[in-house]
């Protein structure tokens, strides 16, 4: 396991050299001129200030001295400090966020972050008990219901469903409204009094022990949570189907009841275990979209995450915000994808052996 792991970790450093090299090749597709424009707050408004920006941050050199400074910093004249370096947190400046991209992911990651593990419970947990079930019962009345509830649902476009959900639950019962809290909940949050440690305001509310807030914040948590789970738990279904269909033809659980066990061990000791493997791919790729920010649903819902940032940054063409927030993705992604491949070397001996 061991050796697995560690010739996991030996591509990973490739992997980001990858992912660096694609950004930086999207940015330099800019013009110098253009590039000064970007990375910079404000520029005066005085003859050569842009000449003046491109030689003090190198934007005219060569390709790949361009790309060590991007990644490492460049040494001031003047100064004789090193400044800027994707490698020392230097995303660039945010026009959108009026800050740098660095600060902007670090308010906002919280908030996606909380989204996206209220709605795995109901798209992990919901989605594989009904495939197993549907897999349980396959050709049955229920097995055609919950396929074609899954089509139904995978067939919605996530802003329509989103929509539909405003429309009925806010805007005519007035149940759960969009945002992330409501404004008394939020100037309690942004007070003194408030410790604000995870910046996940259920988790904070509960540590702060203000169940007020706690409630308040579940309630706007509602809408968005449910319009992700749709889409994932569709997906997750239809997944857990097949991977259990294949399983329970397999010769072990056969003879599982060949032997006289109960059919609930059959199924929940031998055949589940077994078909939840590719399941755990797959789950744990979505849970990674959902960190990296689902634009749609935040956009809709008005929810301040990474995904309603990038699209703020991307109408506005902000090019350094939606650059940061892409290369932070791809970190993110790269990661994720570390953690599931150890995980399903952990659950699945064959993949250690290799």
């Amino acid at each position: 396991m061991a050796g697995y792991i560690l010739r996991r970790l030996l591509i990973m450093p490739l992997l980001l050299i990858g992912v660096t090299l694609l950004i930086f090749v999207m940015l330099s597709a800019l013009t110098p001129y253009e590039r000064a424009s970007l990375y910079v707050q404000d520029i005066p408004k005085r003859q050569g200030a842009i000449e003046a920006v491109i030689e003090k941050y190198g934007l005219d050199e060569p390709i790949h001295v361009q790309y060590i400074n991007w990644m490492f910093g460049r040494r001031d004249a003047d100064t004789g400090m090193i400044e800027g370096g994707v490698l020392r947190g230097d995303l660039g400046w945010s026009k959108v966020g009026k800050s740098s991209v660095a600060e902007v992911l670090g308010r906002r990651l919280p908030a996606t972050l909380e989204l996206a593990l209220w709605a795995a419970i109901p798209m992990l947990g919901i989605g594989i008990w009904l495939g197993v079930l549907a897999a349980v019962r396959h050709n049955t009345a229920s097995d055609q219901v919950l396929r074609v509830a899954s089509i139904i649902a995978w067939s919605i476009p996530t802003f329509v469903f989103g929509l539909i959900m405003l429309m009925i639950f806010y805007a005519k019962l007035d149940w759960f409204p969009p945002e992330r809290l409501s404004e008394w909940a939020l100037r309690e949050v942004q007070s003194d009094s408030f410790h604000a440690i995870t910046r996940m305001y259920t988790i904070d509310s509960l540590l702060n022990m203000r169940m007020d807030i706690f409630a308040d914040s579940l309630r706007h948590l509602v809408l968005p949570v449910l319009t992700l789970a749709l889409l994932n738990w569709a997906f997750m279904l239809r997944v857990t189907r097949s991977s259990m269909l294949e399983t329970m033809r397999h010769d072990y659980v056969r003879q599982a009841r060949a032997k006289g066990l109960h059919e609930r061990k059959v199924i929940w000791r031998h055949a589940v275990p077994n078909g939840l493997i590719p399941v755990i791919t797959v789950g744990g790729l979505v849970l990674i979209g959902l960190l990296n920010g689902v634009v749609i649903t935040e956009t809709v819902f008005n929810w301040p995450g990474m995904g309603s940032f990038m699209a703020d940054a991307a109408l506005s063409l902000d090019v350094i915000s939606v650059l940061g927030v892409t290369l932070f993705s791809g970190m993110i992604l790269i990661f994720g994808n570390l953690l599931v491949d150890v995980l399903y070397g952990v659950v699945d001996p064959r993949v250690r052996l290799r």
